[in-house]
Formats: C-alpha cells, sequence, structure tokens
C-alpha cells in the first residue's frame, strides 16, 4: 500500500495524504478522519519514517546522555523525574527521547550511531565518548546539571547556593563542627579529603562542595569533607559509618544528596545516634525519599519541572537556530544562555540545636 493507493480510493492528492498523517493543521478535520478511515481499511499506517525525516531533514528524535547505566539512571529518583519534566515539555512538538549511553556498549557507538536531532547532556563527565561524537556531528546541545561546552546552552541548579544555604542552616542552629558527604568517582578508595576546597569529579558534586565549604570557613569553622566513590547506597554505607566512627565525631552532615543523607540517617540509627539530637543531617534534592526516611529530611529542593521546561526550551531554541542555517553547524546569534534553577531549604526533622556541650 502507497500514499497513492490511498489517494485513489478517497479521490485526493497524494499531497493531501500526506498532510493528513504529518501536518493534520493543512486539513479539515472531516476530510482527515475520512483519509484515516480509508488508510486504516487498506491496511496503510503512514508514509516510511525515513523517507519522513529525509524530507523533512528532521528524524523527530532528542537523545539524552547518562553518565550510568541506563537501567540504573531510572533507580534515580532525581533523574527520574527530570526525563518526565522534559519528556512532558517536549511532547506537543513532537519530539520523542531516545536514551543514549554514554560509552561504547559492545563495539558499538550509539552517540555516533543513532539518528538524533540534538541531545540533552545530563550530568555527564566532560570527556565521554558520547559528548565527544557528538560535539563532531555538530548537533546542537544543551547540558544539563554540567558545564557546557563553548557554544551550546546549559540549565543548572544553584548548587553553591544550596551548599551554603544548608551550612547556614546548621551553624544557626549552634553546630560547630559540620562534616560534608560527597562523591567523587575518581577516587579509588572513600576517605576524608585531603584539600576541602579541591574535591568532586563532576559539576554537581565540586560546586555543591564548594558552596558548603565557603559557608563553614565564613562561619570561622574547619572544612571537613568525606568522598565516597558514586551516589549510590553500597558506597555510602561505608562513608557515612566513617564519618560517625570517627573519634572527632560530627554533631552535623551536609550530604551530596537525599540518598546519601538517608544512608547517614540510617547508619546513625545502627550506632545509637537520635537525629536529630545527636546528629543533624541535611540532604539535597527534595526527592520522594527526603519525605520517606524518618525523621524527613530537612533538604534543599529542585525544582524538577522548572528544569525539565528550561531544558526543552533551550532545546526548541537551538534546533531552531540549526535549522535556520544551510550548513552543518547550529546558527550563532550569540552565546546560547545559561539558566540557572533556584533552590530552596526545606526544613524538616532531621535537623534541630547542636547537642549540648559540643561546641
Amino acid at each position: 500500500m502507497t500514499l497513492q493507493t490511498v489517494a485513489d480510493k478517497v479521490g485526493v492528492s497524494r499531497m493531501t495524504v500526506s498532510n493528513a498523517f504529518s501536518r493534520p493543521d493543512q486539513l479539515s478535520a472531516g476530510l482527515r478522519t475520512q483519509i484515516l478511515a480509508a488508510a486504516a481499511e487498506l491496511g496503510y499506517v503512514g508514509p516510511d519514517p525515513a523517507a519522513r525525516a529525509l524530507a523533512r531533514r528532521s528524524v523527530g528524535a532528542v537523545g539524552v546522555v547518562l553518565t550510568d547505566s541506563l537501567g540504573e539512571a531510572f533507580l534515580d529518583p532525581v533523574a527520574s523525574a527530570f526525563f518526565g519534566a522534559l519528556a512532558d515539555e517536549l511532547a506537543p512538538t513532537g519530539m520523542a527521547l531516545s536514551l543514549v549511553p554514554a560509552d561504547a556498549v559492545g563495539g558499538r557507538v550509539p552517540a555516533r550511531d543513532l539518528a538524533l536531532d540534538a541531545a540533552v547532556i545530563y550530568a555527564c563527565a566532560g570527556d565521554t565518548d558520547a559528548v565527544e561524537w557528538l560535539s563532531r556531528r555538530c548537533l546542537p546541545l544543551v547540558f544539563v546539571d554540567q558545564a557546557p561546552l563553548p557554544g551550546s546552552a546549559a540549565v543548572l541548579l544553584d548548587e553553591r547556593s544550596g551548599g551554603r544555604l544548608a551550612v547556614e542552616h546548621l551553624a544557626g542552629l549552634g553546630h560547630r563542627d559540620i562534616v560534608v558527604l560527597t562523591m567523587n568517582s575518581d577516587r579509588d578508595e572513600p576517605g576524608w579529603a585531603r584539600d576541602p576546597h579541591r574535591v568532586g569529579s563532576n559539576h554537581v558534586s565540586r560546586v555543591r562542595t564548594a558552596g558548603a565549604v565557603e559557608a563553614i570557613e565564613e562561619a570561622g569553622l574547619t572544612a571537613r569533607v568525606y568522598e565516597v566513590y558514586d551516589n549510590r547506597d553500597r558506597y555510602v554505607a561505608d562513608g557515612a559509618a566513617a564519618i560517625l566512627g570517627d573519634p572527632h565525631r560530627p554533631t552535623a552532615v551536609v550530604c551530596f544528596s537525599d540518598l546519601m543523607a538517608a544512608g547517614v540517617v540510617r547508619a546513625a540509627e545502627e550506632s545509637g545516634l537520635r537525629v536529630p539530637d545527636d546528629l543533624s543531617v541535611v540532604g539535597f534534592d527534595d526527592s520522594v525519599l527526603a519525605r520517606a526516611v524518618r525523621p524527613a529530611l530537612t533538604t534543599l529542593r529542585q525544582d524538577f519541572v522548572a528544569k525539565g521546561r528550561a531544558a526543552a526550551h533551550a532545546l526548541t531554541e537551538a534546533l531552531t537556530a540549526a535549522r535556520a542555517t544551510t550548513g552543518t553547524s547550529p546558527a550563532e546569534p550569540g552565546e546560547p544562555a545559561t539558566v540557572t534553577i533556584p533552590v530552596q531549604l526545606v526544613v524538616r526533622e532531621s535537623t534541630g540545636p547542636a547537642p549540648s556541650g559540643s561546641g
């Protein structure tokens, strides 16, 4: 079955049939219904997607590149919330999301081979294979939770302010020994950072920690940072146990994420410590986990919907600019914008006054 078969049956042109599938706004509702009914009767499913992509010079797909494995990405409530918001915002445009591994898989290089119009680089290390290939393909790129490459847009949380707000909250409660727990995938073993000003292996961990360290030192306190390999339970458990088992145990911990904060709360309970009477804990993200933990976590809220919308808007702008050119590179009317999403301190039950005698 072809377009012409349907056109002959309805008594219209091939272009009219094509519009019924691809540009419904060009037809009356009645005529479109008639054409689609005829196509269904004949067993015609629509124009060939590959041919349509060639004609449009667009495949209708946006890649989302992740550092972690695709399976584990959906175990992260923060990543899942962002993907949902991004997909919802892109849905009216007809663009679909394609998940792209950050590195080659079984000899295949998805970032090189997949048909894509643009890509979102989500919290990836800057030197991954995927980022290099997508950049070489001159695709419009939007970086989320990661510093962008020159000429690309970015959507970033105000991570530094988040770290500062957490420490200022704890200092205001009288805490004088505040530890920061973060991640650093460059470390072979977990441990205390030798230099609290040089920590973290990605944009988010570096900037969140920097904000916290700045606030600790501005309060006249000594900054201590403990690093674990990754933001996963099996790594967090060892880090939390090490912090609480330290001879100089802190009275408060500022955590890279809600997941880490939940791990610290769990480790405190196992050690016989009460949260927040003996130990105050602050998370980051305000994910579902923050409200499920007992006591509920004080945390820094990020607006997942606003971040998803901002990323979708940046993508559509980048695509519009790219399609306005006749060359292979995106148009450059000016430096693409970096959108900063604010964070908000949410105080719950996991923080309280410093234990008496701790100062």
